[in-house]
């Protein structure tokens, strides 16, 4: 499916016999290639607010979204879709990531799973995936499998697909309703794409989620008004949050209140 796609994300390295370089001079290098990575975002907005606005026309009318990827891609997916419920307080099944080998492939590789073209959809059915919802495929290459195999038959079955990938032209694009194709060239170590391809993915699924969250009404201002008070620092900015806004001194106070009622924008509402 692959063989005769040329990936610039496996291109060679630019620099040569890096083992030979001082620390300073991998970190500068590296550094210097990390640059050129928002310049490539830039060059993808136009496709990714295509993708955003499907993926918030979708949620609003009461549908979820998926990531599905394989390695640094899948857990990248995994990690954004695990940080929207004590972010923005929405619930755990309204985003969802899936890796290929399941959990223990977020820490641990397992093996030809991302060479399956059939079990990527048969994850996502687990969820009762159907029309209503959006599943975004996310691979670096542009070619993984498990990816290519799972848009195809969300495609078939009439879901609304999307993709992250960091080459022109890719098998992955070519099944997505709505591709985002991000061009980072090679990489510092030949066709490591964790590097700067992966820090690309990262971006894009941070404009992905916070912006579809904001037009979910998730944010007030620019503050995270609906966030999970889980620990200590996040009920102490909850509290600063509420004495702002009701124009309150009393910290204790605040405090109790925003306890009593479990979130800043909960508290602000009743207590107006």
């Amino acid at each position: 499916m692959a063989n005769d796609f040329i990936r610039t994300t496996e291109q060679p390295s630019p620099y040569r016999h890096l083992e030979k370089m001082t620390v300073k001079e991998l970190i500068t290098n590296i550094n210097n290639e990390d640059k050129t990575v928002p310049f490539a975002v830039e060059k993808a907005l136009p496709q990714i607010e295509k993708l955003i606005t499907e993926i918030t026309d979708k949620m609003l009318a009461g549908g979820r979204l998926f990531y599905i990827g394989a390695g640094t891609s899948g857990r990248l997916g995994i990690l954004d879709a695990s940080e929207c419920p004590p972010t923005y307080g929405v619930p755990y099944d309204m985003v969802i990531g899936i890796i290929a080998g399941g959990n223990t492939a977020i820490i641990k590789a397992v093996e030809n799973a991302e060479d399956d073209t059939e079990q990527g959809f048969k994850d996502l059915q687990e969820y009762k995936i159907s029309p209503k919802d959006v599943v975004v495929g996310i691979a670096a290459s542009g070619t993984t499998p498990y990816v290519i195999g799972a848009l195809r038959k969300c495609k078939e079955n009439g879901i609304t697909t999307g993709c992250i990938t960091c080459n022109a032209g890719s098998p992955l694009a070519a099944a997505a309703d709505f591709p985002v194709e991000v061009i980072t060239g090679p990489e510092f170590v030949t066709g490591s794409t964790r590097m700067k391809s992966g820090t690309a993915q990262k971006l894009v699924l941070n404009m992905i989620s916070t912006t579809v969250m904001i037009q979910l009404g998730r944010v007030e201002d620019n503050r995270m008004v609906n966030m999970m008070l889980t620990n200590e620092k996040l009920i102490d900015r909850g509290t600063r949050m509420l004495m702002q806004q009701l124009d309150m001194y009393d910290y204790e106070k605040a405090k109790a209140m925003l306890m009593q009622y479990g979130s800043v924008k909960k508290a602000a509402s009743r207590l107006k």
